[in-house]
């Protein structure tokens, strides 16, 4: 059912070397935007009426307003099971607690007497978050969006989610109740690369957003890559992703569940399991057969993402072996199922969050620890973060400099601007001085 790895006996390679034979999903994102393309350019030009066309052509309903009546939110959080809301609040509750810590204070340098820089956070003025309603419904990431957007500061939230033509055209009840519950009443029924543009460009119902965030499917990844520069995006998501480094003390029970829970979202799904140990190795493959056969969305979804080449048993020489190879492919999710798990998991460097120890699940963040279940994958780990309160902030530095605090360092600004050969910007120094200006030649 799935692949192993051999990386025993030779020396490691470094660098691409070593991810270059770590297994990874084919997501070709350049490919899909040629195909975007046209949806986002329609959706400029026609506006909520493309929208309209685009969810009669994709999600098989015909829409009389993008936007989702305010009754519709209220309606779906009272015929909310009262099981599932609290599960909700709770999440709500444990996101807020992290993400409101998260938040940045001004700082003020005095860098000399009479001359300061101030950093200052300034939340982005409008968000477009987007929730997935594909093959499964994702009211948790309404949350991993919202309440981060909410810490920040953020004063104009939206939220898209596709529409499902079982409930006439209107996003997933569940989403919408979420919605409700975080006070997020800005809803539309838009999905996929209709949605970005939607936030992009703005439209006759929806104005255009700042920035936008969330996960999603090829589609909505290429739309973030087609309008980065225009909007700020958090990142172009892929297939999501669970690394496993385990040792000997690992149970494989659990590390074949933990494998099984990431493979249940989408054939294209990574499960990778790290180990020194050709027991463990050995059992959770036994596992996997036991517990696959037991579970739901095997073949179309489970089975394919275990045996695909994206998901592998990778064997190394010692737990130390193992902190490379994790580090080179730069897990979405990193469990640590070792002896001294907290020690191990301190030295990762790349991953989009580390659970340590067998009672600290994927499963559990993604739902209630209350970090944010929004992470970058692909091996962008290796130099992006998770959603966060600072990814709707942006640091602004104000100068103030006094007239004494600007002479005292005036010369030097003057001799760089001059070895730049950047003239002028000398000359604005010594224009507040007096200085003689040379005439230009």
């Amino acid at each position: 059912m799935i692949s192993r790895i051999d990386l025993r006996g030779d020396a490691l390679p470094e660098g691409p070397a070593l991810r270059d034979l770590l297994p990874r999903a084919d997501f070709d994102v350049s490919a899909a935007l040629e195909k975007v393309r046209p949806i986002c350019e329609a959706v400029h030009h026609r506006g909520d009426a493309a929208l309209i066309d685009f969810a009669e052509k994709f999600d098989g309903v015909r829409l009389e307003s993008v936007r989702v009546p305010a009754q519709a939110l209220t309606d779906a959080l009272a015929a909310l099971d009262p099981a599932v809301r609290a599960a909700l609040e709770e999440s709500i509750r444990r996101a807020r607690l992290v993400h409101r810590a998260q938040r940045r204070r001004a700082h003020t340098t005095h860098v000399v007497p009479g001359g300061s820089v101030t950093e200052k956070w300034v939340p982005v003025d409008r968000v477009g978050l987007y929730a997935p309603g594909g093959r499964s419904v994702y009211p948790s990431s309404v949350i991993m969006n919202a309440v981060p957007a909410q810490e920040a500061g953020v004063r104009s939230i939206a939220l898209a989610s596709p529409p499902q033509a079982d409930f006439g055209g209107l996003p997933h009840p569940t989403i919408l109740a979420a919605c409700a519950l975080l006070g997020v009443d800005e809803v539309y029924a838009a999905g996929g690369a209709t949605a970005v543009a939607m936030f992009a460009h703005g439209t006759e119902s929806c104005p255009a957003a700042t920035m936008v965030t969330g996960p999603g499917n090829i589609w909505v990844a290429a739309a973030k890559r087609y309008f980065t520069g225009r909007i700020g995006i958090d990142t172009e998501a892929g297939p999501t992703e669970i690394a496993v480094l385990a040792d000997e003390t690992a149970d494989p029970l659990h590390v074949a569940a933990d494998l099984i829970s990431q493979a249940e979202h989408d054939p294209l799904a990574a499960a990778v399991l790290v180990t020194d140990s050709a027991d463990l190795a050995d059992a959770v493959e036994k596992e996997l057969d036991a517990q696959v056969a037991a579970t739901k969305h095997v073949e179309d979804r489970i089975r394919p993402a275990l045996a695909g080449r994206q998901s592998a048993i990778v064997l190394v020489d010692g737990v130390e072996e193992g902190l490379r190879v994790v580090d080179a492919y730069g897990a979405e999710h990193l469990e640590i199922q070792t002896a001294d798990a907290a020690a191990v998991a301190d030295r990762v460097r790349n991953a989009g969050a580390i659970f340590v120890g067998p009672w600290a699940p994927v499963s559990l963040g993604d739902y209630a620890a209350g970090s944010n279940h929004v992470l970058p994958t692909g091996g962008c780990a290796c130099h992006s973060s998770g959603l966060s309160v600072q990814s709707f902030l942006r640091g602004i530095h104000v100068v103030d400099y006094s007239k004494d605090a600007l002479a005292e360092v005036a010369h030097h600004v003057v001799t760089l601007a001059e070895a730049e050969d950047l003239p002028a910007h000398g000359a604005a120094i010594k224009a507040r001085f007096g200085w003689k200006v040379p005439a230009s030649t």
